[in-house]
């Protein structure tokens, strides 16, 4: 039996392997005085909420060393009071509105209408996302195994700090490849003003040099519907821009190729970097790396996921993808 994200961390099952081996039996969790670890009150509640807010990518283990709470405590909180679950590595509501399907479909069928009768091309869509990255990257379990001989330990991978610096990049692709990379400083976390002035008009300034005769013209903007890509402003600049904007259903990171793809391929491949601009160089390379061909077969995959979400009525449908 596959438990995946509900999966007790690492740390916990050292300690379980401990206690049974000094000699442990009882099951139950000792009484403690005082609270106890696995309290759900509404301070804990809000603790995860807020790195979730900060971070919807966040890992069990990364909630942990944020809030300092147990395994089984923000299991419950994430399960039961909150109601989410995991859609391409971020964190969504466990279950969808009938309005949420309902838009979920409506704005595939729209999107799917445009591309096959012509009105839209692949090729004139450009999509982004904000996506945080750390200066060290610790990279998922599986990738730290390491073969060792009898009698040896195995390496050792350091757990992330809970201050360890991270910082929030902004990166936009086509088809055909990357079109800009933007990150913020330090601490700072993205709102309308610093999309607009941070990552819209630096990535206006770089399609003008990609694109010199005809600009923004005939382009299709793509981001998903976060407070800040939603503000009015933000919608003025980008039509002041001549884009066209399309539509995104909310709480469908299965629908973004960001998500779905890109996050994951450039944190799966990134080294430790000693500061931000080492990092950003070093994201920019692992982008140009990319073959064309895996950015039109991502956009390919993005069609047929808007199928798929129409075939399951706007429901979740990575479990079709991942028997596959």
């Amino acid at each position: 039996m596959a438990w995946g994200q509900d999966a007790p961390s690492y740390t916990t099952v050292q300690r379980w392997v401990q206690y049974f081996k000094t000699g442990g039996e009882c099951l139950e969790d000792e009484q403690r005085p005082g609270r106890s670890i696995t309290a759900t009150s509404d301070e804990n509640i809000l603790k995860v909420k807020a790195v979730i807010e900060s971070d919807p990518y966040a890992t069990h283990d990364q909630i942990e060393e944020e809030t300092l709470l147990s395994h089984g405590t923000i299991n419950a909180i994430l399960h039961e009071h909150l109601k989410l679950r995991k859609i391409t590595s971020r964190w969504v509501p466990h279950l969808l509105t009938e309005k949420n399907k309902q838009d979920r479909v409506r704005i595939c069928q729209e999107n799917l209408e445009k591309l096959e009768s012509g009105q839209w091309r692949i090729c004139d869509i450009l999509t982004g996302d904000e996506c945080w990255i750390y200066l060290r990257p610790i990279g998922k379990k599986q990738l730290n195994k390491s073969w060792v001989k009898i009698g040896e330990s195995p390496r050792t991978v350091v757990k992330r700090d809970r201050y360890e610096k991270k910082f929030m990049f902004t990166l936009f692709f086509k088809s055909d490849g990357p079109v800009h990379v933007s990150y913020l400083n330090k601490g700072e976390t993205v709102d309308y003003e610093k999309y607009i002035d941070g990552a819209l008009k630096p990535l206006v300034e770089s399609i003008k040099l990609k694109r010199p005769k005809c600009g923004t013209k005939n382009l299709k903007f793509h981001h998903d519907n976060a407070k800040p890509h939603v503000h009015g402003l933000v919608i003025d600049f980008l039509i002041e821009h001549d884009f066209e904007i399309m539509d995104h259903p909310a709480y469908s990171p299965d629908l973004a190729p960001c998500d779905f793809w890109l996050n994951s391929y450039i944190k799966d491949r990134l080294e430790e970097q000693p500061n931000v601009e080492t990092l950003a160089t070093s994201i920019t390379a692992i982008l140009d790396s990319i073959p064309k061909s895996e950015y039109f077969k991502t956009f390919q995959k993005w069609v047929e996921r808007m199928k798929l979400c129409i075939k399951f009525k706007g429901d979740y449908f990575e479990h079709e993808i991942n028997k596959s």
